[in-house]
Order: structure tokens, then C-alpha cells, then sequence
């Protein structure tokens, strides 16, 4: 799927203010020539986005949704500061042009991006492929994690990014009070005995890097033609903490089924080209020059943190806050499919 394409997609309603928008970015981007054409995107189910065109002027858009679940949730502010600290670096992001921290032009905050070009997939099996070509996709992506495992967020002014002491303790003990928080949308999960399972076994490791929090497929986007990221994205969650997060989160589709959220398993790797988790994690280890090695609570983990993420989107459809139509179904079947491969990872191994 090609970033650059167009059309609105079905259920999404339009960026209210909009008429508000165009006059405040004519003010901020004098090259903007002819009317503001804007688009919502496929993605952003989270933080909505939109695309910005304007003759020969585009660019992205991100902004909080109408309402905010969490309060640490949807951080638009920190979204735009980590690409300020990462844009120029080996870990390769779209150029910030503008934050706006009032909530007067879209009734939230909201920032401004150059717009990238390339192709962004939403199956982690890259359809449309070939397998040398999948190949190369799939240990491009484990390096770009290891240049961002890698990075000196202390040279680049992050120091205060995240918050001392232990960081699977402290992040544990905030994913379970979003779980309690949203539990009222999903039914039928086994969050709750996940709970249970990692809450006895939290590692203490002081190995702390930048971390992207959801670092996939989905939010990566490869070269128009070439096997090579060119951009990630979804910043929201990023902050310093572990490495093996990122890790645990990004080697999720090799537990998930194609239907649950794009995953891998079950399917022909080698005939696609994809490599083994296994073949995948060396090539990661020997780009990030680390000695600590994924665990299952490492997996579990990152199952849990994606199961409550999910109930928080079937909440916020249950509220009539959401992004698509159909996210309370959404949310509730990615809660159940991610809690039941993280509880069998935990207990099969």
C-alpha cells in the first residue's frame, strides 16, 4: 500500500476545524499555493493523521482524538520532540515542521510533518513481494530497531524522556491500571491471567535505550522500490526503557495468526522469504551489540501491553470516541487474540 495514495476511508469523519486550519498553515508555510486539500489516512487509530496538500506543498498531520481516556495517553508533545531528537540520525523519521500545544485551530494539540514517500503494509507477511524481497524488508527492519536501540539519547537532550527505577515494575503497574480502567469493554480475554503470570516474574535489568513502544510492520514505511525503511512512525508511546519491549513487541507477528492483526504464524516462511524468529533475533543482536536475550516474559509482556492497548480502543468505541465505526469489535477481538498468544507463550515455554 502506497502512502501516497489517496481517498477517505469509509467511517472516518472529517478534521473538524479544518476551516480554522488552512488560514493558521498559510500563515506558517508561505509556500503553500492553492486550497487545503485534507485527508484522513488509513492508519492513526490512536492519534488520528491526516494528509496535508496545497498544490505543491504537502505534508502530514497528528493530532490528540476528541477525547482522551488516559492521561498519559495520546502524547502528541512528546511524539513531536522525539522526531525533533531523532530526524538526521540512523533511525530514519519524518522531518517535525510545526507543533501547536493550543487547543483553538483542531480543539486539540496537534503537529505537522513533512510527508514521506513509500509503501507502508499492514500485513507483516508484505504482500506483493518477492521473498528475497521480503527478506531484506523483514532484517532492514531488525537493524533500523538496533540504530534506534543503539542511539545516544543522552547526547540528543533526552535524558529527562523517561523516569528512573525499574522499568518493567513501573510499566506493568501502568498497563494494569489502564486494564482496570477499560476492562468494562472487553469480555472473554485472558488479560487478567496474564496479570497474574507476569506480575511474579518482573526481571530487575538496568539496560535502558530509547524504545518506540510499537515497533512493527504496520508503523514502518520501506522504500518505494527498494527493501529498505525509510521512515518510522507512531511515536506515542516512545519513551527510555528497556530494549527487549521493542523487541518482545516486534516479533509479535510470528505469534499472531494472519488474522490477528497481520500476523505470521502458520504460514510458509521460508517459501515467503520471511526469516525464522530465530534467524530474525541474531540479526537484531548483531546490530544492537547486545548480550541480553528475549525471554517469555519478554513475549508475555508485550502481549499484555497489546491487549490492554487494544481494550482502550474497544473502550473508546464503546464511548463513541473512536477513530473507525468498528472499534469496540476491533478492539475486543485484538484483546482476546493478543492475551491468548501471550499466555500461551508464557506457559509453553
Amino acid at each position: 500500500m502506497s502512502a501516497a495514495s489517496g481517498g477517505e476511508p469509509a467511517g472516518r469523519p472529517p478534521l473538524a476545524g479544518a476551516e480554522r486550519l488552512e488560514p493558521f498553515l498559510r500563515e506558517a508555510f508561505p509556500a503553500i499555493d492553492g486550497p487545503l486539500v485534507v485527508t484522513r489516512t488509513a492508519g492513526g487509530m490512536s492519534n488520528p493523521t491526516f494528509y496535508l496538500e496545497a498544490g505543491g506543498w504537502s505534508a502530514v498531520l497528528r493530532k490528540q482524538p476528541g477525547s482522551v481516556l488516559a492521561k498519559s495517553a495520546h502524547a502528541i508533545d512528546r511524539e513531536f520532540r522525539v522526531l525533533q531528537a531523532l530526524h538526521g540520525s540512523a533511525v530514519t523519521v519524518p522531518r517535525p515542521l510545526l507543533y501547536h500545544a493550543a487547543a483553538d485551530i483542531l480543539d486539540t494539540p496537534f503537529y505537522v510533518m513533512a510527508r514521506l514517500e513509500g509503501r507502508v503494509f499492514d500485513d507483516s507477511a508484505l504482500p506483493g513481494l518477492t521473498p528475497a524481497e521480503r527478506r531484506a524488508c523483514y532484517l532492514s527492519m531488525a537493524q533500523t530497531m538496533a540504530a534506534l536501540h543503539r542511539f545516544d539519547w543522552q547526547a540528543a537532550g533526552l535524558s529527562d524522556y523517561g523516569r528512573p527505577g525499574n522499568y518493567f515494575a513501573r510499566q506493568f503497574r501502568r498497563w494494569g491500571e489502564l486494564w482496570e480502567q477499560y476492562r468494562p469493554a472487553v469480555e472473554g480475554s485472558d488479560i487478567d491471567a496474564l496479570v497474574e503470570w507476569l506480575g511474579s516474574r518482573i526481571p530487575d535489568s538496568e539496560a535502558l535505550a530509547l524504545c518506540h513502544g510499537d515497533f512493527r510492520v504496520a508503523n514502518l514505511m520501506f522504500h518505494p522500490t527498494e527493501p529498505r525503511v525509510v521512515g518510522v512512525f507512531d511515536w506515542e508511546l516512545s519513551t527510555l526503557g528497556h530494549p527487549l519491549v521493542d523487541v518482545g513487541f516486534n516479533t509479535q507477528a510470528w505469534l499472531l495468526a494472519p488474522d490477528e492483526n497481520g500476523g505470521i504464524r502458520g504460514l510458509d516462511l521460508a517459501a515467503l522469504g520471511i526469516p525464522s524468529e530465530a534467524e530474525y533475533l541474531a540479526h537484531y543482536e548483531a546490530h544492537a551489540g547486545s548480550a541480553e536475550r528475549m525471554s517469555a516474559f519478554h513475549r508475555a509482556f508485550a502481549m499484555f501491553r497489546a491487549a490492554v492497548g487494544a481494550a482502550g480502543i474497544a473502550a473508546r468505541g464503546r464511548g463513541g470516541n473512536a477513530v473507525n465505526a468498528d472499534a469496540a469489535e476491533v478492539g475486543v477481538h485484538y484483546a482476546r487474540a493478543y492475551s491468548r498468544r501471550g499466555l500461551e507463550a508464557a506457559l509453553t515455554s
